[in-house]
């Protein structure tokens, strides 16, 4: 594993290249699990903030094959579509199908968005239920081919000022379906621990605007002890 900082983004960055997916999904797998001790030995629980995609799904399905102490877990979400409870779509029904069906967190512990209700609804509703956690310990992220991260879209507002909401949503997303639920910027920068995870030829140009400075929506996440980015070494490597 490699390691490089930049330093022209508003952000402090982490850059941890992998040589293999394969690689990176493990060490992310390992730190996930290494927090989560560390949190419940420090505070007696963890809350943590789910990603969709991919390479997140692989890393759940991961999860429910580890040992933790899953009762002390609290799991949210840094985004929804809106669509039915059941659709293959859903990061909710991902990440439960992969993992959390699988594992004993009590219900009451994992905090999907009821973004079938529609996008105002479910807005008002998860800002009630993530407004209860002062800090999370670790927010999962993943960047699209065009920047964004969660539902944070180029071009939308990213919610990355202080008073800003802790949900925001979006009526207009550029990609189907166009309304979706995300926490804000701000809000996702209230955590212990940030980390991305970047895989895919297809997010080479949004990792070179990331690393140029260029003010992309990943850029907007500024937790106070900067941002881990679990990345495929070739996508470190200028086009």
């Amino acid at each position: 594993m490699h390691s490089l900082h930049n330093i022209k983004t508003f952000q402090h960055c982490r850059w941890h290249g992998f040589e293999s997916t394969a690689k990176l999904e493990q060490a992310a797998l390992a730190e996930i699990l290494s927090t989560a001790q560390q949190a419940i030995n420090e505070r007696g629980e963890f809350h943590i903030v789910l990603a969709g995609g991919t390479t997140p799904k692989r890393i759940y399905e991961s999860l429910r094959r580890a040992k933790a102490t899953w009762n002390s877990w609290h799991v949210y979400y840094g985004d929804e579509r809106c669509l039915p409870c059941d659709h293959p779509d859903r990061n909710s029904l991902m990440a439960s199908l992969a993992w959390l069906n699988h594992v004993a967190i009590p219900a009451a512990q994992i905090h999907t968005i009821p973004a079938e209700q529609g996008v105002n609804i479910a807005a008002e509703k998860y800002a009630h239920v993530v407004n209860k956690v002062k800090t999370f310990d670790l927010v999962l992220l993943g960047l699209g081919e065009d920047g964004h991260t969660a539902s944070l879209f180029p071009l939308h507002a990213a919610g990355d000022f202080t008073d800003a909401p802790s949900t925001l949503t979006v009526l207009d997303a550029p990609k189907p379906p166009p309304q979706r639920i995300s926490l804000s910027a701000h809000r996702l920068s209230e955590t212990r621990q940030v980390m991305f995870i970047v895989t895919g030829k297809s997010k080479a140009q949004a990792v070179q605007k990331w690393r140029s400075g260029l003010p992309i929506p990943a850029a907007t996440i500024v937790p106070e002890n900067g941002v881990d980015i679990y990345i495929e070494e070739t996508l470190l490597e200028p086009t």
